[in-house]
C-alpha cells in the first residue's frame, strides 16, 4: 500500500458554557481547534488525523498555509502501515506533526485489517472509558456552582486550571469542596506556574482538600524538584509537560518524581509513543491519564482506544469534548455518567462529516 494523496484543514469549533471561557494562567479560549489531515492510499483507504490547532497557529509564520506542501514530499509513496519507520526515519520535524500523521496511519491500518484500533493495541480491556469534567480558573462562587452542575451530570472527576496565585487556587479548591464534598475527585493544573518553593507550600496547603493529584506545578525540567516535593507533602503529584521523550520518562521514574503521568500524542510524537509510556510507567506502578488539549472527535477516539486497551489508564482521562457546539464526525460521542463507549468500527471507528468540516473550516491548504 502506498500514500497517494495528502490534504490538510484547519478547523475551529466554538465551546459552550460552563467550559467556555476556558481560562488558564496564560490564555483564555472560547473555541476548540484542530489541524486535520486526510491521507489517501492506492488501496482506496483513507485515514484521518488530528493535532491541536493552537500549535499550528504558534508556528503560523513559517508553517500555516503550507501544511500539505510540507507533508507531500515526506509522505507520498510511503507505506502508511510502516509506523515504526515513521518514527525512525520519515523525518517529520515536530512531534505534534508526527502525531498528526501517525494517527491517520493507524486509521488506515485498522481499516485495512478490518479491526478497531484497540484490537491493534492489545485488545479491549474496558468497553467504556471514564472522562473528567474540566474547568478553567474561576472565582469561588462560580467554581462552586459549576462543580455542582457537573455532579448533577454524573461526572465523578473534575480538573481545574490554576497557577496565577496560590491564594486564588486555594480559594477555588475550598469552594469546590464546600459545594460538592467528596462527590468529585479533584485535580488542579497550574501549567508550570510556580517556583519550587511556592509549589511545595501550595502542595502542603492543599493537603486538607484531598486532591487526586496536583499537576505540573513547576517547569517541566525540574524533575529533581518534583521528586523532592513528593517527599515533603501528602498531596499526590502528576506530570504532563515533562512527559515527552522516553529519556525524560525514564528520568521521572528513576527519580520517583511523579505519582501519575499524563502522556499525550502531540507531546510524545504519536499513539505508539503514548502506549510505550504507559507500559514503562506500569513497570514502576505509576498509573497514566491520557492528556487532553481541547480535542475534537478524532483525538477523542484515539484516547478511547488507548485507554480502552490499556490496564494502566485506570482513572478518568482528560476531556473537554462535552463543551463542543458540534463535531466534525458523523456520530458525535455521547457521555453517560461521565463515561464514553470505546468505538468498535475499523480504524479510529469514526467517519468525517464533510458538511461539518466545511462549516468550521478556517482554511484549507488545497485552496
Amino acid at each position: 500500500m502506498k500514500i497517494t494523496g495528502v490534504e490538510t484543514f484547519l478547523v475551529d469549533i466554538p465551546m459552550q458554557t460552563p467550559v467556555s471561557p476556558y481560562q488558564s494562567r496564560y490564555i483564555s479560549s472560547s473555541s476548540t481547534g484542530a489541524l486535520i489531515i486526510r491521507i489517501e492510499t492506492d488501496a482506496g483507504i483513507i485515514g484521518w488525523g488530528e493535532t491541536p490547532q493552537r500549535l499550528s497557529f504558534q508556528n503560523a509564520k513559517s508553517f500555516t498555509g503550507e501544511e500539505a506542501s510540507y507533508f507531500r514530499p515526506i509522505l507520498l509513496d510511503k507505506d502508511p502501515t510502516d509506523i515504526s519507520a515513521l518514527y525512525a526515519d520519515w523525518g517529520i520535524e515536530e512531534t505534534y506533526l508526527q502525531a498528526l500523521v501517525e494517527m491517520a496511519c493507524w486509521d488506515i491500518l485498522g481499516k485495512q485489517c478490518g479491526q478497531p484500533l484497540h484490537r491493534l493495541l492489545g485488545g479491549l480491556y474496558r468497553d467504556r472509558v471514564e472522562v473528567t469534567c474540566c474547568m478553567g480558573i474561576r472565582g469561588p462562587e462560580e467554581a462552586a456552582t459549576i462543580s455542582k452542575h457537573y455532579v448533577d451530570l454524573g461526572f465523578k472527576t473534575l480538573k481545574t486550571k490554576a497557577g496565577r496565585s496560590p491564594e486564588e487556587d486555594l480559594a477555588m479548591v475550598r469552594a469546590i469542596r464546600e459545594s460538592v464534598g467528596d462527590r468529585l475527585n479533584l485535580r488542579i493544573d497550574p501549567n508550570m506556574g510556580y517556583a519550587p518553593e511556592l509549589a511545595l507550600q501550595l502542595a502542603k496547603d492543599l493537603e486538607p482538600y484531598d486532591l487526586q493529584y496536583f499537576e505540573q506545578p513547576m517547569d517541566k525540567a525540574l524533575l529533581q524538584e518534583s521528586a523532592d516535593i513528593r517527599q515533603q507533602t501528602k498531596t499526590p503529584l502528576a506530570l504532563n509537560e515533562s512527559v515527552t521523550t522516553m529519556e525524560n520518562v525514564r528520568k521521572i521514574l528513576e527519580l520517583d518524581a511523579a505519582d501519575f503521568l499524563l502522556p499525550d500524542t502531540y507531546q510524545c510524537g504519536g499513539l505508539w509513543a503514548v502506549k510505550l509510556v504507559g507500559e514503562i510507567a506500569a513497570s514502576a506502578n505509576v498509573p497514566c491519564i491520557f492528556h487532553c488539549s481541547h480535542d475534537l472527535g478524532l483525538r477523542t477516539a484515539t484516547m478511547l482506544h488507548m485507554a480502552g486497551s490499556s490496564p494502566n489508564f485506570p482513572l478518568a482521562n482528560d476531556c473537554t469534548y462535552y463543551s463542543l457546539e458540534n463535531d466534525i464526525i458523523t456520530q458525535p460521542f455521547e457521555i453517560e455518567e461521565g463515561t464514553i463507549q470505546v468505538p468498535t468500527k475499523p480504524g479510529l471507528g469514526i467517519e468525517i462529516d464533510e458538511a461539518m468540516l466545511k462549516r468550521y473550516l478556517v482554511k484549507s491548504s488545497m485552496e
